[in-house]
This record gives C-alpha cells, sequence and structure tokens, in this order.
C-alpha cells in the first residue's frame, strides 16, 4: 500500500531542512545558515500517531530567473503534485515576505490541504509574531521552533488529519510483484517489453520518456508475476526534469509496492555514482533485489569480461553483497530466460521464515567459535534469538547490552545466517533488545 506524503514547502532559509530532519527523526538533509542550501528534493519515511507515511523536502521557492532558483521552484511544484498534504513553512521573526505570498499564490492553486507553519517561534513571547500570518488565509498558524522541537507534534496532527483514507492494497499471495528502477536510459522499458513480449511500454532513446508507473500482469512457468515499470529516478539538477509529469516519489511509491526489485544497470555506460544512491532507495526499504545488467549484446566480451564486470559491481555495491546478478539484453532477449528462477528465488526467500530453535543452534554455534570482543569491560551475551518478521527477514537478539551489538559483529551473525539459511537477494534485520524487555 503507497503511503499518505507530506511535501514542506516554503521559500529558502525558512527551517524547512531542520523540520524534515525532526519529523524523519535523523539528520538527512543538509543544514546550513544559508539560503537555498537544499538543491533537490529529498525523501524520507516517518511516522506519527502510528501512521506512515512519505516525507518531502523541497528546495526552497523564490521568484526570480536565476537557473538555480527556477530549478528549486520547479522541484517544489513537482513536489506539490505528488504531495497529499502540503506544509508551508514561513519565518515568524521576518514576518510575511513578497516571496511568501507568491508561494502562497501557488500553494491556493495546487487544490491541496494544507498546514500553515510558522518557524522560530522559540519561546512565549514571540507567539504574537502569528497573527500576522492569518492574512496569508491558510487558516490557524502552528508556532513551531524546528531548532528546539517546539510545537512539531501539533503540526504533525493538524497534517494527519488531513491525509486521505488509503484502501489497502489486496496482493495476490501467489503472485510476485516486482518492479524495474535505475537512472533514465539504462533500457527499462525495453527490458519490459521483452519480458511481455509486446510494445506494452513506449520505448525511446530519449532519456526520461517513461512518465509514471504501469502495472502488468503476466504467467511464466505456472508462476504469476504482476510487473511494474517505474519512471527513471533523476541525477540532480538534470533539466529534463522541468518536463517530467513524475518524479523519484513515484518510483518509491513502486518499490514499497514491490516485493523485488530489479536494479537495472546500463552495461555500455558501466557503474557510475548516480547508480548507487537509486539502489540504495530498494535497500534501505528492504525489498528484495536482483541486479540486471543490461544491453549485455552490445559489450565485446572474452572469457573474463562477465567476471570482471561482476567484480566491479561487487566492489561498487558493498551493501548489495547478498544480490544476485544477470546479464541480459532486452534488444536480442539474450539470457532473458536467467531473469524469472532467480526473480522467483529471491521472492522466496524474501518470506522465508527460519524455526526458532535452528536459528538458536546457529546463532550459539556462531558466538561459541567466535565470541564478541570485549568492549570497555563488557562482552556481549546473546541469551535468545528469534525471527519477527518477513519482508525482509528480520531477527530479534535478546541480548544482556544492545549497545554492545556493534556493527561488525552484527555483521558476523549475519554471514553466518545466511551461509546457513541462504537468504539470496534479501537483505537481513538484525535488532538487539534487553533481555528482559
Amino acid at each position: 500500500m503507497s503511503k499518505p506524503v507530506l511535501a514542506i514547502v516554503g521559500r529558502p532559509n525558512v527551517g524547512k531542512s531542520t523540520i524534515f530532519n525532526r519529523i524523519a527523526g535523523e539528520r538527512i538533509s543538509i543544514v546550513e545558515d544559508m539560503p537555498g542550501v537544499t538543491r533537490d528534493r529529498i525523501y524520507s519515511s516517518a511516522e506519527w500517531l502510528n501512521t506512515e507515511f512519505s516525507l518531502i523536502d523541497t528546495g526552497g521557492i523564490e521568484i526570480g530567473d536565476e537557473p538555480l532558483l527556477h530549478q528549486m521552484r520547479q522541484q517544489a511544484e513537482l513536489a506539490i503534485e505528488e504531495a497529499d498534504v502540503i506544509l508551508f513553512m514561513v519565518d515568524g521573526t521576518e514576518g510575511i515576505t513578497a516571496a511568501d505570498e507568491e508561494v502562497a499564490k501557488l500553494l491556493f492553486r495546487s487544490k491541496k490541504p494544507i498546514v500553515l507553519g510558522v518557524n522560530k517561534i522559540d519561546n512565549p513571547e514571540r507567539r504574537e509574531l502569528l497573527y500576522d500570518f492569518y492574512s496569508l488565509g491558510m487558516g490557524e498558524p502552528i508556532g513551531i521552533s524546528g531548532t528546539h522541537g517546539i510545537g512539531i507534534g501539533d503540526l504533525l496532527d493538524a497534517a494527519v488529519a488531513h491525509f486521505p483514507d488509503l484502501e489497502e492494497e489486496e496482493k495476490d499471495e501467489d503472485t510476485i510483484y516486482f518492479s524495474l528502477i535505475g537512472r533514465p536510459n539504462v533500457g527499462k522499458s525495453s527490458l519490459v517489453n521483452a519480458i511481455l513480449g509486446k510494445e506494452r511500454v513506449i520505448v525511446s532513446d530519449i532519456a526520461g520518456t517513461t512518465r509514471d508507473a504501469i502495472d502488468s500482469k503476466f504467467e511464466k512457468d505456472g508462476q504469476k508475476y504482476v510487473i511494474i515499470d517505474t519512471a527513471g529516478m533523476r541525477k540532480r539538477g538534470k533539466v529534463y526534469e522541468s518536463t517530467e509529469k513524475y518524479s523519484v516519489m513515484r518510483a518509491l511509491k513502486a518499490i514499497e509496492r514491490s516485493d523485488v526489485v530489479l536494479m537495472v544497470i546500463n552495461a555500455e555506460e558501466g557503474i557510475i555514482e548516480q547508480d548507487k544512491k537509486v539502489a540504495g532507495y530498494a535497500h534501505e526499504a528492504g525489498k528484495a533485489v536482483v541486479i540486471v545488467v543490461n544491453k549485455w549484446d552490445a559489450i565485446e566480451k572474452d572469457d573474463k569480461t562477465m567476471r570482471e564486470f561482476e567484480q566491479k559491481i561487487r566492489d561498487h555495491f558493498l551493501y548489495l553483497s547478498y544480490a544476485p546478478i544477470v546479464f541480459v539484453s532486452a534488444l536480442t532477449k539474450q539470457r532473458l530466460h536467467h531473469l524469472y528462477p532467480v526473480i522467483t528465488q529471491v521472492a522466496e526467500n524474501h518470506s522465508l521464515r527460519v524455526q526458532t530453535n535452528v536459528l538458536n543452534d546457529v546463532i550459539m554455534d556462531a558466538v561459541a567459535m567466535n565470541p564478541a570482543p570485549m568492549d570497555k569491560g563488557k562482552r556481549l551475551k546473546i541469551n535468545y534469538a528469534t525471527q519477527v518478521a518477513t519482508k525482509p527477514p528480520t531477527f530479534v537478539l535478546f541480548v544482556n547490552d544492545p549497545n554492545l551489538l556493534h556493527f561488525s559483529y552484527r555483521r558476523f551473525l549475519e554471514n553466518r545466517i545466511r551461509e546457513t539459511f541462504g537468504f539470496t537477494g534479501t537483505p537481513l534485520r538484525i535488532l538487539a533488545r534487553q533481555k528482559n524487555e
């Protein structure tokens, strides 16, 4: 099911990134006291009152001919288009500016629910500054302080109250839902057509011709699939974004609905930094991942070419060490038949559940062979382990002190679990809890 979307919009330097970080619970957005420092929309998942939602931090909107400001306005307009609710941020200490009024006009045209947040209301004496903002016609202004966290709960209460009632998507448990992600022009649409055997999606050599996510049902060797072709994710600053009728958020929505994500790489261009960022979305979402190297027919090959390319992928995508790699050509359909069993396998692993007694045997054997290192005179002790979720497989370790489970030892335990149970293609999550929790 897709989550509601909350977009934070406003002119530069009103504290949008600080508020974003407060709501997201971590420092994702760059925060600096300089107008326009947020150059692109930033995305995160958040939760309030048991309601999960997606959060967008926009670049500031300012009227002018400067290229940067023009791009930021376009990005904000796209964020507005994607949002279910808009959080309009202003600076209480500066009063209503001409730029605020221009932003307000833009928001009125969106016809979306708007919550007005007045930032930098750090103490009761400043609350009288709120009255001026009633003239914007956005309803009751909510005084907040992003720096000190004041009023954030009231702000989120108002936003969540406007969220639409999204119906739970009914998914056939016997059907594997998978999406294709990747930067523009890696051949995602061509790959969809090759898989479906028809021109289901428009194919063009111009980067960014896919406008939206499209679902297609098909069956192969008795297994039912639904394929979601996502709009290509944009690199920051690309001018195509101003004419596109989609945004990264739509791709993220498709990822949320997927069991398996195919990360498509262009074999001709090789691996670039943007590929890593795009793949990171699927990894962070906990989805099963298959790395698909497309346009393999265009590469001059010898007996070492595939192995060398695979090693490059492993070197660049260290966090996707669990993901299988499939080399294909959408144009010639070369090696395409290898894709289906891999998708099916990683989908099964994504929903695999391990018996508790067997899991504990594996964990205890691992600890006996390689005890956790000492930390300030204390050593991690694992009392019990259990699997608490699938999609992705999630394990909880009940320990004497969760702070003693360091990253390196967590990775060691993950590797032992993978060696025993496989879990090819799916991330694993290992959580530590105090033994008396």
